[in-house]
């Protein structure tokens, strides 16, 4: 427990810059859209190309979002077939994305590069591509199931900026091609940006929860899926790698792992309302599973590391 607080300490200046957007929300009328755009297209693609020049790239390493993907797919997939036997709402589809999806961006950069350092936060973003990937192809795709087919969902992976800033990051690193000296400056703020404005983008979402909508069982199964399930699948990859296997340093392992105990994605809520598949429900699981991270995290990350 005392591993838990400190590392709760260390955290506190990130749930500062929460609550910062949260006053900002509440008082200021400020809105997580106004800023999604420049995120989603400018800042986010920065951060992932900055991060994989970075990361000491091998076949095993640019593997790592393909092997996050699939996991996230078979949790998706399992939750599912759950929940249909479980809410007889409509809310079904909206599990796999609550289940499999995280907050790794917003909420998972700064706590990456806190515990993790500069390679280790590379290595981290590179795995959690895979993640982003599920969001906008697989996650999308069952939630739009009968409204949407395959090809949209690839499409919209098509239209992903990361992507992209993924793929040239791969190339020019493979290619000895280091970011220019002149540059960096500018990707090392843009990288604070991220930090920042992400987690002030929690804080406004926050503002506007006005408490937990609809079915109880739906909260219920999202949060055993995410903060159990994950995390447990998580740990036995850790260790059947570490025991047997041995492709993976403990790098690795840990930036895996911190991805399973993020938060619901608040991009779900995003899909939610475009498909109008009870996005008040989504909201407010998000909501809630976003508090319950900000302890969930600090003790889980001082039992595991």
């Amino acid at each position: 427990m005392a591993a838990a607080l400190a590392l709760f300490i260390k955290l506190i200046p990130l749930y500062v810059t929460v609550a910062l957007g949260w006053v900002a929300g509440r008082y200021l009328e400020a809105s997580g859209k106004h800023i999604a755009g420049i995120m989603l297209y400018i800042v986010t693609p920065s951060v992932v190309f900055s991060g994989v020049m970075a990361a000491p790239l091998s076949p095993e390493v640019i593997f790592l979002p393909f092997l996050v993907f699939g996991f996230a797919s078979v949790l998706a997939l399992a939750h599912l077939k759950l929940a249909r036997r479980v809410l007889t709402d409509g809310s079904a589809g909206m599990i796999p994305l609550c289940v499999a999806s995280g907050n790794t961006g917003y909420f998972g950069v700064p706590v990456a590069l806190l515990l993790f350092g500069e390679e280790g936060l590379a290595i981290y973003i590179v795995c959690m591509l895979g993640v982003t990937l599920f969001e906008s192809s697989v996650g999308y795709y069952l939630a739009a199931r009968g409204r949407h087919d395959l090809k949209d969902s690839l499409l919209r992976v098509a239209k992903l900026p990361s992507v992209y800033a993924f793929l040239a990051a791969v190339l020019l690193n493979l290619s000895d091609v280091g970011i220019p000296e002149v540059f960096v400056p500018l990707f090392d703020n843009l990288r604070g940006a991220y930090s920042i404005l992400g987690m002030m983008i929690i804080g406004m979402s926050i503002s506007s929860f006005r408490g937990l909508a609809g079915n109880i069982r739906f909260t219920a199964l999202a949060f055993f899926g995410k903060f159990v399930a994950w995390p447990l699948l998580a740990t036995v990859f850790w260790w059947l790698d570490s025991q047997f296997l041995g492709v993976y340093e403990p790098a690795v392992h840990k930036a895996i792992f911190l991805i399973s105990i993020t938060p619901i994605a608040a991009n779900t809520v995003v899909i939610a309302t475009l498909l109008d598949t009870s996005p008040r429900q989504a909201a407010g699981t998000v909501m809630l599973s976003t508090l319950f991270a900000l302890v969930f995290i600090p003790v889980m990350i001082s039992l595991a590391f």
